[in-house]
Formats: structure tokens, C-alpha cells, sequence
């Protein structure tokens, strides 16, 4: 799989380099060059310093090749924006995009975006937990990625 990864905080650099230990083809965008420190060393994809929503930044991270584009920096309007763009713009099959915002992952999961909303996520894996719908052994899939990642 060709993969773009626009972020490259703690899930843009575990999900590249995960990605990238597997066989696949990754490029990371940040617009931070200090961001790349976060790629293990078993990371052998691109790293392409700009703005994720600069199409030519997108095109130097080969995005006119990609199967999927993920948008996981800290910046929902970044991340919605970068998606669509992706998404309309240069017909990327696969588009997720991360969004803190319920409200607005509904609205653009509407549009027709793949919209994974983080804060969601995390309120609903703790509120099992704490219900006992779910053993707290069902967070093992965390260690898993840990192991996999040394």
C-alpha cells in the first residue's frame, strides 16, 4: 500500500512506522521539521517538510500514487481540509481523517468522509471499562502495538 500520513505527532509517527515495518510505502508531511524525530528507526518512508494542505507538499509525498491519505495532525480544520483536498482533488481511494470534535466528525462524515472522531473513541473505551462492558484485557491491543513496534 502506498500510505500518506499528514502529522506526525505520537499517531502519525506510530501508524507510519507501523506502516512502514509491514512493507508498505509511507510518506510523512509535518510542517514541523522536529516532528520527524519521532519516526523509530525502523521507519524507511519519506518525510516531506510543509503544509499538508499545499498540493504541491502533497504531490512531493507522492499522493498522485496513494491508495490511502491520513490526516492526523492536531488541527481539525488542517485535517478536514488536507482530507478533502485528497479526497476531491486527487482522487485518493481510502481518506481518513482524524477530528477532535464530535459535531463536526458527524458533519463531515456526512459529506462523505472517513471521519474517525478521537475524543469519541476514547470516551467510549473508558466509559466500558468503567461499566464493565468490557474487561480492561481488551486494551491488550496497546501492549500488542507497543511489541510491535520494538
Amino acid at each position: 500500500m502506498n500510505l500518506v500520513v499528514l502529522g506526525c505527532g505520537r499517531v502519525g509517527s506510530l501508524l507510519a512506522t507501523l506502516m512502514s515495518q509491514q512493507g508498505h510505502q509511507v510518506a510523512v508531511i509535518d510542517s514541523e521539521k522536529n516532528s520527524f524525530r519521532r519516526l523509530g528507526t525502523g521507519f524507511s518512508g519519506r518525510r516531506v517538510l510543509g503544509k499538508g494542505i499545499d498540493e504541491e507538499v502533497l504531490r512531493a509525498a507522492g499522493i498522485m500514487e496513494a491508495d490511502a491519505f491520513v490526516a492526523v495532525t492536531n488541527g481539525d480544520n488542517t485535517n478536514l481540509m488536507a482530507s478533502q483536498i485528497a479526497k476531491v482533488r486527487f482522487g485518493v481511494p481510502k481518506v481518513i481523517t482524524r477530528v477532535a470534535d464530535p459535531i463536526r466528525a458527524e458533519a463531515y462524515r456526512g459529506m462523505g468522509l472517513n471521519t474517525l472522531c478521537s475524543s469519541l473513541v476514547a470516551a467510549g473505551m473508558i466509559r466500558a471499562v468503567l461499566v464493565d462492558e468490557q474487561p480492561v484485557e481488551t486494551l491488550k491491543i496497546y501492549s500488542d502495538l507497543l511489541d510491535e513496534l520494538k
